[in-house]
């Protein structure tokens, strides 16, 4: 360094606020119709959010069941990491069970909720607004005597008098609460209306600055996760949301979306989270598998679609520049890759690189062509397939199923037992192989068989079943993922019968494995030729 010039100074990143993420999957999401748990469901589900990152479980209503109790026990005695908080009404009684539930827990936190509305208090509570504030500060007083961590929440917010939430919040704190929670039970605000009221919160509220301020927002009009955002603007350092946004009615703000949204803007809100993203996808998809429910397909961050592109116009801006449109990366939330969707919007761009990742590498003039029969068939299928352009590019029919077809399929399943299934697969060559199988279910029985038939080992990498529509009648699709010589093969199956679903997608990968095998075979014994006599080059 020369004497006259100056040491570059080292710029420090900006120091960002810490949001508190409150997870209420298993309170809130569990008690929606049609999203139940039992307790080693919701442990299980516990376990997957502590690994998240979560600051705060909401672990269940302890006096609202024997059964919620003992999950709430549970879960505060086996998870770490996270508080384990209990939900309870301005009642003793229900106070009591939340800090016996939650007793065992590393950190633990009893969350008091009383209405605070007009509409509330006239018609459910029938008090008045000094029963109100005498039953909130009775309650959070108890609160205390039991446990060091408490949370109040006004329940109905966002539709309270500001002047009359003003004051029974700061009754709140003088009481005792640890953090307040601002929650709109109906989702009826919007982003403007809660900003200026969690600014005004901030302002007004005696003893604010020694609390912790929270937002808890309902999707009703599809703005909870806009609103939480809003308030997070405003002042708010704890955020109340669940996982895919399951809850009540429309659902509570998803946390997914909310993270997503502070780590990809941190330029415009400048706070932070404890997440750990990569997790977001996976604990999605857990919760998925425990309730029974699919994630729809458009759902932001977690959804299949949300990294998956069919327009030729965005695969060839994708293929040149990933940011051209993404804002995210599909790893940061936990998906393996992007996925370039080959159907009938693809381009040129997208269906050569996709033949190139198949082993496939044409000229133009042998694109042009394949290009042809490929929008011919993309008008007949949603989406092609890998083993379509195989056929394509190998000049069979992509319409059939060789080598291998499907001639009989059984499987059958007993309650307690072992599951068996038998197929028979046809050749193109002419070949019969019929085997039989059992399993640990019909698919597991059905996939060792077609193993069998076809001589074919499947090593299963990936396994899904998704209902294409609705009602008892509804096709399901199957689509199997194979690791195969270092890449992963992937299959899809369509039918009213996900077993018999099961079985044509596992065929498929059967299928191009054994044209993969032949190819290479091919391959091996031309270049073992021996060369040509010398005088033959001159014929």
């Amino acid at each position: 360094m020369s004497q006259n010039q100056e040491p570059q100074q080292v710029v420090p990143p900006p120091v960002r606020d810490r949001v508190r993420v409150f997870d209420t999957t298993l309170r809130d999401g569990e008690q929606a119709p049609g999203f139940s748990m039992s307790r080693a469901q919701k442990l299980r589900m516990a376990q997957s959010l502590a690994e998240l990152g979560v600051d705060v479980i909401e672990a269940g209503f302890p006096q609202a069941s024997d059964g919620d109790f003992d999950s709430v026990r549970a879960i505060a005695a086996e998870i770490r990491g996270p508080t384990i908080c209990g939900l309870a009404r301005a009642q003793f009684a229900d106070i009591e069970a939340v800090a016996r539930a939650t007793g065992k827990a590393g950190r633990a936190r009893i969350h008091i909720f009383l209405a605070t509305s007009p509409i509330h208090r006239r018609h459910k509570l029938n008090m008045s607004r000094e029963q109100v504030l005498e039953t909130g500060f009775k309650a959070v007083r108890r609160a205390r005597e039991l446990c060091d961590d408490v949370e109040f929440s006004a329940e109905d917010a966002i539709r309270t008098e500001p002047e009359f939430l003003i004051e029974a919040l700061s009754i709140m704190i003088e009481a005792g609460a640890t953090t307040i929670n601002v929650p709109d039970t109906v989702g009826y605000t919007t982003p403007d209306e809660i900003g200026a009221l969690f600014a005004r919160l901030k302002r007004e509220v005696r003893g604010i600055d020694g609390v912790v301020l929270s937002a808890h927002c309902h999707n009703d009009l599809g703005l909870g996760v806009a609103n939480s955002l809003a308030a997070l603007a405003a002042g708010a350092r704890q955020v109340e949301c669940t996982i895919s946004g399951i809850g009540e009615r429309a659902g509570n703000a998803a946390l997914e979306e909310i993270v997503m949204a502070l780590r990809t803007r941190a330029d415009c809100f400048g706070l932070d989270t404890g997440i750990r993203t990569p997790l977001l996808y996976p604990t999605s998809r857990l919760l998925a598998h425990l309730v029974g429910a699919t994630i729809p397909r458009n759902k932001a961050i977690v959804g299949d679609n949300a990294f998956a592109h069919e327009s030729g116009i965005h695969q060839h801006g994708m293929l040149k520049n990933r940011e051209t449109y993404e804002i995210m990366r599909p790893e940061d939330v936990g998906f393996s890759r992007t996925q370039l969707v080959l159907g009938k919007h693809s381009g040129r761009h997208a269906l050569r690189e996709r033949l190139l990742g198949l082993g496939h590498e044409l000229d133009d003039a042998q694109l042009d062509e394949l290009f042809t029969r490929f929008k011919t068939l993309a008008d007949k299928k949603r989406e092609v397939f890998d083993s379509d352009l195989d056929a394509l590019a190998l000049g069979q029919d992509p319409e059939a199923l060789g080598p291998w077809r499907l001639e009989h399929l059984h499987a059958s399943t007993h309650l307690g037992g072992s599951a068996s299934a038998s197929v028979k697969l046809k050749h193109e060559d002419g070949r019969l192989s019929a085997e039989a199988a059992i399993g640990d279910g019909p698919v597991h029985a059905v996939l060792r068989a077609i193993e069998r038939a076809s001589g074919i080992n499947l090593d299963i990498a990936d396994f899904q079943v998704r209902s294409l529509s609705f009602g008892a009648d509804a096709q399901g699709r199957a689509t199997l993922g194979v690791r195969h010589d270092g890449r992963e093969l992937r299959g899809r199956g369509t039918s009213t019968d996900i077993v018999e679903a099961t079985a044509l997608a596992a065929l498929e990968v059967v299928n191009r494995i054994e044209r993969l095998n032949q190819t290479q075979l091919n391959h091996v014994q031309s270049s073992q030729q021996p060369p040509l006599p010398a005088a033959a080059n001159h014929v």
